[in-house]
């Protein structure tokens, strides 16, 4: 019987990029379905969160992102530019979101296609990998999106013709994500239990063969 685990994501989460790497190779190993869950980024689900968050937060992530790369041999680079529109300096977040509006609805979209892994991890390239900067302009979504299998131009139309309909699958994922028991990403959770972290991949594969997890 194929298992079935939830992976609840981010397009500005190092960690969620860094988890995909793992994540497509255990789905072609494993007899298991990945359902990827877009949510939006901590600074716009929980809004004044670095404002209250210890100073040193975020520099360890740009730290331990950079870190887990190399040892991972992960292309990678903070995306050029933000998907959060965010002054640094003062850590405010505006109140427009553009980018990371439409990367989240776009993959709510993927979602609603049960196709929202390879959409995400096409895209994610894009923005992390280091050889794209200003990945917003020209067509490196476009061409990134149709290496797997998808016309954004359609599901740009596709969402601004029902921006409510995608908005409503980014609530019930979060929902859902809160309900799991952890408020980070990635997280995935099977059979309700949560797993937090790009290197819990491996905890979350010894307890799902408990549970009979067989390889492909």
């Amino acid at each position: 019987m194929t298992l079935s685990v939830d992976l609840f994501f981010s397009f500005r989460s190092p960690y969620s990029y860094l988890a995909l790497p793992k994540t497509m190779q255990m789905a072609a190993d494993y007899d298991v379905t990945v359902n990827l869950r877009p949510v939006y980024p901590i600074a716009v689900r929980i809004p004044g969160f670095f404002k209250r968050a210890n100073p040193q937060f975020a520099r360890y992530v740009v730290l331990d992102s950079s870190r887990v790369t190399q040892h991972e041999n992960i292309p990678f680079r903070f995306p050029r530019p933000d998907p959060i529109v965010q002054d640094m300096t003062t850590l405010d977040v505006a109140e427009h979101q553009p980018y990371i509006h439409r990367l989240t609805r776009l993959g709510a979209a993927a979602q609603a296609e049960g196709r929202s892994l390879p959409f995400a991890r096409a895209i994610s390239r894009v923005l992390w990998d280091g050889s794209v900067a200003g990945w917003n302009e020209g067509d490196h979504l476009t061409r990134a999106a149709a290496e797997a299998g998808f016309d954004l131009a359609a599901m740009d139309a596709e969402i601004a013709a029902d921006p409510d309909r995608h908005e409503q699958i980014i609530a019930g994922n979060e929902q859902a994500h809160a309900a799991s028991g952890h408020w980070g990403v990635p997280t995935f959770v099977f059979e309700n239990e949560p797993f937090f972290g790009q290197d819990r991949i491996d905890l979350l594969i010894w307890r799902m063969e408990g549970k009979g997890l067989k390889r492909r």
